[in-house]
C-alpha cells in the first residue's frame, strides 16, 4: 500500500457499486439443505440488483447455469448481475471477500486472509476467491494488496470517522494471529484502515454462533452516532448476562463528538434450534446496507416486525427490507454474513 495517503474504511452506508454473493453449492456444508437455503440467495440478489450490481461466485459453468436460470424467473436487469467462477468450501463473502478502503479518493482492494475462523473449518478454496475475481478483471483497474494478516469482515465494524467497534474474542483470538499483542494488531489495523480509535467489547455472546464473536451479529453502526444492538430482555435467556454487560459497554463509550452514543435495542428472535436441538445464532443486527436500502434477515418469527421498524427508524432515507434468512441460521450465520459490498467504482 502507498504510505503517501491516508487511508479509509468506508462506512456500509457509503455509496456502493455492488455486492458479492458467494453461492451455495451440493459440494460443500449446503448440501442437505440447499433446497431451502437457495431461495435466500436469490431473494438477496433480486434485493440488491433493484438497487445495484451483484457479483455471484459460481462453482462452475455448470453452476453459473443453474443460478442464471433461477434469476431469470425473477426479472433482474441483466446489466445488474456480474459471474465469476470460482470454486468455494462456503458461502462467507463477509469473512473471505475483499475490504475496500479509499486512499487519495481511489478504493483499493485489501485482500486478508481468511483461516476458517481460526482452523474450524476447510477454507483454501475460499481464501483464493478474491484473487480469482481480481484475475478475472470484475474489480476493473483498482488494485489490490494482499495482506498476510488474517482478519475477517465480520468482526470490524466502522463509523467512517476512524472509529472500529470490534471484540477483543475474534479479531485477537489466537487462533488467528498467534498472540498478536493488542498494541500490534491496533498498528495494522491504524495503518491498513486507517483506523484511530478503538472501541473493544470484552463481552457479548450469541450461542450457536461459531466466529468467537463477530460484531456484526452483535452491535452495528447505523450511522456515526447510533449503534444498534441485540438486547435481552429475558433473564432466563443464556445469553442474557453477557448481553446485558455488552450494553453497558455500548452505553459507556463515546461516539467521535465525544458524545454517548444512540443506542438502539433490537428485540431477540424466539429460540431457535436445529434438528439436534442445537440454538442457532438468529440475530437482527445481521443486516446489510445497501444503495437506498437495508435487508434486514427475519425468522418467521412475531419480533420480525419490531425489528424492522426499529430499523427504519435508525434509517429513514432507505427502504427497509425483510428477507427471511431462517435456513441461513443453519449454518450459524446471517444475511451480512453472505454478502460483502463494494464502494463506487470498484465492480465493473
Amino acid at each position: 500500500m502507498s504510505h503517501d495517503c491516508r487511508t479509509y474504511l468506508p462506512p456500509e452506508w457509503a455509496p456502493q457499486s455492488g455486492v458479492q454473493l458467494t453461492w451455495p453449492h451440493a459440494h460443500g456444508d449446503w448440501a442437505k439443505n440447499l433446497a431451502i437455503v437457495e431461495p435466500v440467495f436469490v431473494d438477496l440478489a433480486t434485493n440488491i440488483a433493484r438497487f445495484e450490481r451483484v457479483l455471484i461466485v459460481c462453482r462452475d459453468a455448470t453452476h453459473q447455469q443453474h443460478i442464471n436460470s433461477l434469476l431469470a424467473e425473477r426479472s433482474l436487469d441483466p446489466d445488474r448481475v456480474r459471474y465469476v467462477v470460482a470454486p468455494s468450501n462456503d458461502t462467507w463473502a463477509r469473512d473471505h471477500g475483499a475490504l475496500t478502503v479509499i486512499c487519495s479518493g481511489e478504493p483499493q482492494l485489501l485482500d486478508f486472509q481468511f483461516n476458517g475462523w481460526g482452523g474450524k473449518y476447510d477454507h483454501d478454496l475460499d481464501n483464493a476467491i478474491t484473487p480469482a475475481i481480481y484475475r478475472a478483471g470484475m474489480f476493473g483497474d483498482t488494485p489490490m494488496e494482499t495482506v498476510n494478516l488474517i482478519l475477517e469482515g465480520g468482526a470490524v465494524e466502522v463509523d467512517g470517522s476512524g472509529t472500529l467497534l470490534a471484540t477483543r474474542s475474534s479479531v485477537l483470538s489466537s487462533t488467528r494471529n498467534g498472540d498478536l499483542p493488542v498494541q500490534q494488531m491496533e498498528q495494522q489495523l491504524s495503518h491498513y484502515l486507517g483506523i484511530e480509535r478503538f472501541l473493544w467489547l470484552d463481552h457479548g455472546t450469541l450461542s450457536g454462533d461459531d466466529t468467537d464473536g463477530h460484531i456484526d451479529t452483535l452491535a452495528r453502526f447505523c450511522d456515526r452516532d447510533t449503534i444498534a444492538y441485540c438486547h435481552s430482555d429475558n433473564p432466563d435467556d443464556m445469553d442474557h448476562a453477557e448481553l446485558v454487560a455488552m450494553r453497558e459497554e455500548l452505553a459507556a463509550f463515546r461516539s467521535i463528538t465525544g458524545d454517548p452514543y444512540r443506542l438502539v435495542p433490537l428485540p431477540m428472535p424466539e429460540t431457535k434450534v436445529d434438528e439436534d436441538g442445537k440454538r442457532l445464532p438468529a440475530t437482527y443486527a445481521n443486516f446489510l446496507i445497501i444503495n437506498d436500502a437495508v435487508l434486514v434477515p427475519t425468522y418467521e418469527d412475531p419480533a420480525d416486525t419490531e425489528a424492522l421498524s426499529l430499523l427504519q427508524q435508525c434509517f429513514p432515507g432507505r427502504e427497509v427490507i425483510g428477507v427471511n434468512a431462517l435456513p441461513l441460521i443453519l449454518q450459524y450465520g446471517s444475511l451480512h454474513c453472505v454478502t460483502m459490498q463494494f464502494p463506487e467504482g470498484v465492480i465493473i
